[in-house]
This record gives structure tokens, sequence and C-alpha cells, in this order.
């Protein structure tokens, strides 16, 4: 069963069709990236994936689940890590780290378990009695990824991760998003060319809300006849647009 399967998949705006009849596959275990420029409607597809809006037409199915007539069931299955850091800066990273463990139901026990577990796998010891607010970027990012997790989620989306950070903070996470890959669906976007091309299993790239182009980022040079990713990414949109 794939991940995440989307038939038609649609969204207007009034006259605007900010998605329009989006058929995509992701698999179990992959970390699938979709590109495109502002106005793409990559953040509009992300958004009806993880029911924060609603498809105007067709559906999108998560572990078979359906967006639009079993939202409740997709919302149990998700973890999102927005571009807008989540976390509440007047909270210590452990309380940030608590208070999400609550939102799931956990018990104390459990909370304590989590928070420790999390803790070590993102390497959380030296701040987690530090304000949220008072972290760096790259700490903060890091830690709304942790928060993402503690919900046990089957696909992870994540919306420009690394955006706005330094390249060791950069270079951090995306340690820790490489971690991950093949435990969890992961749905990836991002501006950054190389972080696609360095994380991904497969990438799409979205132009005017369609699909314009499907593969890993290989395959997606060879169609474009370059050597690099990025003029690979330039000539399948500009293409798509002639």
């Amino acid at each position: 069963m794939e991940a995440i399967k989307t038939v038609g998949l649609t969204k207007r705006y009034g006259p605007l069709t900010a998605v329009g009849r989006l058929d995509l596959a992701v698999e179990q275990g992959e970390l699938f990236s979709l590109l495109g420029v502002n106005g793409a409607g990559k953040t509009t597809t992300i958004q009806m994936l993880s029911c924060l809006t609603r498809p105007t037409a067709g559906d999108a199915f998560l572990l078979g689940h359906s967006v639009v007539s079993d939202r409740a069931s997709v919302k149990a299955l998700i973890g999102v890590s927005p571009q807008e850091t989540a976390v509440a800066p007047n909270l210590t990273a452990r309380e940030n780290l608590e208070l999400m463990c609550g939102v799931h139901g956990f018990s104390r026990e459990k909370t304590g378990k989590k928070t420790a577990q999390l803790a070590k796998e993102f390497d959380l010891g030296t701040i987690l009695g530090k304000k949220a607010g008072k972290l760096s970027g790259g700490w903060q990012r890091r830690l709304s990824l942790a928060m993402a997790l503690i919900g046990e989620p089957s696909v992870l989306f994540l919306d420009e991760p690394t955006l706005g950070l330094d390249v060791l903070a950069r270079s951090g996470l995306w340690n820790a998003i490489r971690a991950l890959k093949g435990q969890i669906t992961i749905v990836l976007t991002t501006h950054y060319l190389e972080e696609a091309e360095a994380l991904s299993d497969r990438i799409g790239i979205m132009g005017a809300g369609r699909l314009l182009a499907l593969g890993t980022a290989g395959e997606l040079k060879e169609r474009a006849g370059t050597e690099k990713f990025e003029d690979a990414f330039v000539a399948l949109v500009k293409g798509a647009e002639a």
C-alpha cells in the first residue's frame, strides 16, 4: 500500500486553481520532496494532505484513509513540522515536549520516557532547561521536529525545515532527517535545491498547480540533459511554461 495516493486532487480559490487534478503516489518509508517556485501549489498540496484545508475536488489517501471522508484517521497518522517553528517561546524545551505529550494523552510515565528518548535522539540534553524563545533558529527547528514525532506518526510533513538556518545548523538538521529515513514516510518542501537532492529518494516538481516532473534527482537531471540539479529544475520548469 502506498503511504500517500492522490486522485485528481484539486483546490480552487474562486477563479484561481491552486492545485489542479494532481495524481501522485508516495511509497511507505520514502523521503519525497515537493519542489516548485512560489505559487506552484506545493504548500496548498501539503495543506490538503495534512487536513488543514479541504480539497475542492478529488481525494487523497494516507495509508488508505481519505482526507475527505476520514479526516480523523488521517490526523492520527501524521506529524507536521511547519515552516513557522511550532514551539511555545515562554516554555522550556522540556516543557514543549511535555506539552505535546499531553496533547497526545500520554501518561506521566510515558511522557517522561518519550521526552528522554527524543532528547537523546535529537541531542537536546543541553537545552532542555532553556526557554524555547531564547534558542537559536537551529535548535528551535530541531525541537520542532522532535515535537512533530511525539505522536509516532506514520507520515511526517516537513515544510521548509532549514529555512533561515546557517550552514552548520542546516547540516545538523539534515543528519537528524537522514536518521528518520526508512522508518517513516517523509514529505519535504524546500526552496533549497541542494537539500532536496541530498535527502530525497524521489522529487516532484510542481508549477501552476500541476506536477511537471517526477523522479530521482539523477533521473530529472538526465531528463533535462544537465549535470547540475539546479539547472535541471530551471529547465524543467521553464520547459513546462513554454
